[in-house]
């Protein structure tokens, strides 16, 4: 028999947003699992662990019966809680993995690309130039709350609650026919619109169905890096292409199969694609028999004038691609594809051999969403919001961070993406800058390796409007002094 433990390696942090309650059921877990309780240990009693954490007895009393619950502890009569005999620690399993050579076995390294990466604590930044993050003081949380709660009533939960391998939810997919697809001039039949877990996820499915070794990919340059990393990892050959104040260029007798873009604002520039040019791509696509992903990640928000590309196709050359996510929030991962219906039913087969279908609880919550209005409500604020975001910064950029050069022209939308002056490496000024309070985003994996430290992305979708000019200001005098 295991001694009892007389104290227990967890600390509750008072000022953590973390539950008291979170925090004690997450301790005793990890204790569990890296062998600090071993099976069979005796439980300090809840009086005596609530004395030693200073925290209430039924706080501990709750936690010790949800672990039970779980299988994590047992409970013996007139004696106690135990560590459950059923639950082994992970070091016993780890050991013997270490050993083998992982590096020669495994065919792809994803780690090793230059990805966007996100500081998780911008909380902690008085000026957060961030973007794709959620306002909290923008989304509407207590309609999201009302969603949530229809979600779980009886009648929803009997559909979503099945197994539905293939299925999405159908009341989502007539919100985004009827609510989201016609502003962007998109009119599909349901059979042409699936729901991925975000954008990402579609780019994902058509790399694997439509791309491969021996295919040629187009992808804009500089451009989201994401797409290039999926379609390299399909085994095509990704060909650059190059962009200019109407989007991207694609030259004649270029060979492609596939060109993933941007047109209603470019990744990560912002510029949209002319009238002109969309044209004259279509018209390519066509003449040269390839096709076209139009990944339209502002979507809803989107600034531009012109409707999606995909409104203009009428051979069925377009796979759309939009999101939810970037309105709602980006942990709803709630995407979609609109394309022709033999692509969208192996793109479900697909998915199927993946995770099966999306959250469908998360499905719903969105579709009550968007039917009860909150989706558009939301829309309009977001948009009133970046515009005047937007405006701020293009109004007292010259002054307050000179040498400092914006696309020209430079379209509204969620960010402004910057090139530095002569001399000024943007990988410096972030470092110097995050001492100061700011935080923006490196534009290095956006862009080829040659111009690393040239650029940077000046994010608006946190940042409250008032604190931009002097956020600005700061910025301006630390590139100064560099």
């Amino acid at each position: 028999m295991r001694p009892a433990i007389h104290s227990l390696p967890i600390s509750i942090d008072r000022a953590s947003k973390e539950p008291i309650q979170s925090q004690l059921r997450r301790g005793i877990i990890t204790a569990i699992g890296t062998g600090q309780l071993a099976p069979g240990q005796k439980m300090l009693s809840t009086r005596l662990l609530a004395d030693q954490l200073g925290i209430a007895r039924n706080t501990v009393s709750a936690v010790f019966e949800e672990l039970m619950a779980r299988g994590y502890l047992e409970a013996r009569p007139r004696r106690g809680y135990f560590v459950s005999d059923s639950k082994p620690p992970v070091t016993d399993r780890v050991d013997s993995a270490v050993t083998l050579d992982w590096e020669s076995r495994l065919n792809h390294h994803p780690s090793r690309l230059n990805h966007i990466r996100k500081s998780l604590n911008w909380h902690d930044y008085k000026y957060p130039f961030i973007y794709g993050q959620v306002d909290p003081g923008l989304f509407p949380l207590n309609a999201w709350r009302t969603s949530s709660r229809d979600m779980l009533g009886r009648a929803s939960v009997d559909w979503w609650g099945a197994d539905r391998a293939v299925d999405d939810d159908p009341m989502l997919i007539e919100q985004i026919q009827t609510q989201v697809l016609p502003d962007r001039g998109i009119y599909a039949r349901p059979e042409e619109v699936m729901i991925t877990l975000g954008a990402q996820e579609g780019l994902y499915l058509i790399s694997q169905l439509l791309s491969g070794a021996g295919k040629r990919v187009g992808c804009e340059m500089p451009g989201y890096p994401d797409s290039r990393f999926i379609f390299d990892l399909s085994g095509a050959e990704i060909v650059p292409l190059d962009l200019d104040t109407e989007g991207a260029l694609i030259p004649s007798n270029a060979g492609l199969d596939l060109a993933v873009l941007t047109p209603g604002a470019h990744c990560p520039s912002m510029t949209v694609m002319s009238d002109s040019r969309r044209n004259e791509t279509l018209a390519l696509a066509a003449r040269e028999d390839f096709l076209i992903v139009e990944d339209d990640y502002e979507g809803d928000i989107s600034f531009a004038k012109d409707l999606a590309l995909k409104s203009r196709d009428k051979e069925g050359r377009v796979l759309y691609l939009g999101t939810l996510s970037k309105v709602l929030a980006p942990g709803v991962r709630l995407g979609y594809i609109v394309a022709p219906a033999p692509v969208i039913r192996e793109a479900r087969w697909l998915r199927r051999l993946i995770h099966r279908s999306a959250p469908l609880n998360n499905q719903r919550a969105a579709a009550i969403f968007l039917a009860e209005g909150h989706y558009r409500n939301l829309v309009r604020k977001l948009r009133s919001t970046y515009q005047a975001r937007w405006e701020t910064v293009m109004e007292h950029l010259p002054d307050l961070m000179p040498g400092f050069r914006a696309p020209d022209p430079c379209h509204p939308g969620r960010s402004v993406w910057l090139e530095c002056p002569e001399g000024v490496d943007a990988h410096q000024l972030l470092q110097e800058a995050m001492a100061q309070g700011i935080l923006f985003e490196s534009g290095d994996p956006f862009v080829d390796p040659s111009q690393s430290g040239r650029f940077f992305r000046l994010g608006l979708s946190v940042i409250e409007t008032h604190t931009i000019v002097p956020g600005m200001r700061k910025l301006g005098e630390i590139a100064a002094r560099l």
